[in-house]
């Protein structure tokens, strides 16, 4: 049996010194190591996982995912195409709608595509059949129960955009669809996933039986330290049992990068305005856009919470946003300039989001072989990278 576990890898200092900053430093050791207890997943239950490249999609890391994972899923044809690309393996596509000219995008690169309405599912159905007879067709519906304490985050809320409710299925022709998506999980451990559950078989149950296979979404943090392995191991195999041994994918993208990347950055200069602030060549704005929108604070390492030692700054970004402020911290010595700051888990949503804003350089997309003690610079940035997304 394995054992999940936050798979704290040292990033060691000499390292972290010596590599260019800002970057992105990836472990390909602990990607490896989580994608091996969702391997243990699969082979105890049977069920099928995905990598959401909404939260990661560092394809020169893909050779390492590729050998657990059975494919992708994608938010629309340019997630597609490099799912289709670069993974190989199956590409499972939902967006909220599709355009006329995304949907023929989609078909070509994808092997199961989801639709969010009836109207979407009856008008694209004869287009993407057209295009390619074996894609597998589904539906996004709303479970009815969500426990994310974030409204930016909660695909449940009263209003939302997303997935059928259940009186909308009875508008469904069945023969078009082989399966049903639900994904109403963010960091989430597996009680939360059973109770969401329920409430969609209190809903959708009916429909099951007609069904090849259902679609347990994102959001499940599934190599955490503490996430209940056996308790989702036994939830699938007893939803596989019920349904006639039905196909169920799961689509976490947090779990198969968890604690595998740090932001390295350099403190250049210090300012007192009432307090000690250090400001980084990194930014909250530009190269960790989930500070500002969660909000949250990563944690860095030797830093604690303010007071926790002698020495309390606030660490401020290198963008003009007045708000582009990481949080504050202690050190146990005094910050100087020149000094090397990492900050933990940003393997992912964060190349996947970051911006050029001011025109503020990207920070380097660096591989880490922990067991060889090898870096590999994977992607520099650069102006062309701003000046191409213009005109």
């Amino acid at each position: 049996m394995i054992k999940n576990g936050e798979f704290l890898i040292d990033f060691p200092k000499d390292v972290t010194d010596k590599v260019e900053t800002p970057c992105y430093l990836i472990s390909e050791n602990v990607i490896e190591r989580n994608c091996q207890v969702l391997d243990y997943v699969q082979n105890e239950t049977g069920a099928k996982i995905l990598l959401a490249l909404k939260a990661f999609a560092m394809w020169s890391a893909f050779p390492i995912i590729n050998k657990y994972l059975k494919g992708v899923c994608a938010s629309g044809p340019i997630e597609a195409r490099l799912g289709f690309e670069e993974f190989r393996k199956e590409v499972h596509t939902f967006a909220p709608a599709y355009s006329d000219n995304d949907i023929v995008e989609v078909a070509k690169y994808s092997d199961f595509i989801i639709f969010n309405s009836v109207y979407q599912l009856n008008k694209f159905y004869p287009v993407v059949k057209s295009i390619k007879k074996n894609i597998e067709i589904g539906v996004r519906v709303n479970p009815g129960h969500s426990e994310v304490e974030t409204d930016l985050y909660n695909p449940c809320l009263p209003g939302s955009r997303f997935g059928l409710q259940s009186e909308d299925m009875e508008k469904v022709e069945l023969s078009l669809i082989s399966g049903l998506h639900f994904h109403a999980l963010c960091e989430q451990n597996a009680d939360v996933l059973v109770r969401v559950l329920n409430s969609f078989e209190e809903r959708f149950s009916k429909y099951i039986p007609h069904l090849k296979w259902v679609n347990f979404g994102g959001g499940h943090h599934i190599t955490r330290k503490d996430y209940d392995l056996q308790l989702l191991i036994e939830t699938i195999k007893s939803f596989r049992k019920k349904y006639n041994n039905i196909t169920v994918y799961l689509e976490p993208g947090e779990a198969v990068v968890l604690n595998a990347g740090v932001l390295v950055s350099t403190v250049l200069d210090i300012v007192d305005n009432g307090m000690e602030i250090a400001i980084l060549d990194t930014s909250a704005e530009t190269h960790m856009p989930d500070v500002l929108a969660m909000p949250y604070k990563p944690k860095i390492i030797g830093a604690g919470e303010p007071d926790e030692f002698p020495y309390t700054y606030r660490l401020g970004g290198i963008s003009c946003l007045a708000g582009d402020i990481i949080g504050d911290y202690s050190f146990p010595e005094p910050l100087k300039r020149g000094d090397r700051l990492v900050f933990l888990d940003m393997a992912l949503y964060s190349f996947v989001k970051n911006t050029t804003f001011n025109g503020i350089r990207l920070p380097s997309l660096i591989l880490f072989n922990h067991e060889k003690k090898e870096t590999k610079v994977v992607r520099r940035f650069g102006y062309k990278d701003y000046k191409d997304r213009l005109s």
